[in-house]
């Protein structure tokens, strides 16, 4: 699943992505990360939405018309499922990419933090950093965020 952050663009695995919902605001949680926006009821269940650009050193944007939530299956260190919603500026396609285009992720001390990144990909004259939602939250944070969507 390919999708942008401002000019950017990265991918996950399609695997992980259980669906996609237009944009909507979510209840807010008092003494939350910057990052956590709150909780949004898909179908019953309490999903815990995560502004993706603030989680990546982006600055926040107001939601447009394209704002997307990919409402992501990820499993803890428990074996726990916990199901979160990453808002996205703008879901762009399904892609498949070759195992020639694929590159290890740099560690540059660029933009991106290495750890979150999984791989490179090339894609026509540009590049998709794929993301392994594993590695965007540390498992403080997996076992919070989970806390709050359990209670809600």
């Amino acid at each position: 699943m390919v999708f942008g952050l401002g000019e950017e663009e990265f991918a996950l695995p399609v695997t992980t992505v259980r669906e996609i919902l237009d944009h909507r605001n979510a209840y807010r949680v008092p003494h939350a990360p910057d990052w956590f926006l709150g909780l949004t009821d898909v179908r019953g269940e309490s999903v815990p939405m995560v502004d993706l650009r603030v989680r990546l050193g982006l600055s926040p944007v107001e939601p447009t018309l394209t704002t997307r939530i990919l409402v992501v299956d990820m499993t803890g260190d428990e074996g726990k499922p916990l199901a979160l919603g990453l808002v996205v500026d703008r879901v762009l396609d399904v892609a498949t990419f070759a195992a020639d285009s694929v590159e290890g992720a740099p560690d540059l001390g660029g933009r991106w933090r290495s750890d979150q990144i999984e791989a490179i990909l090339r894609r026509g004259a540009g590049f998709v950093a794929l993301l392994d939602p594993m590695r965007l939250f540390g498992a403080t944070d997996l076992d919070a965020t989970r806390t709050v969507a359990s209670a809600a």
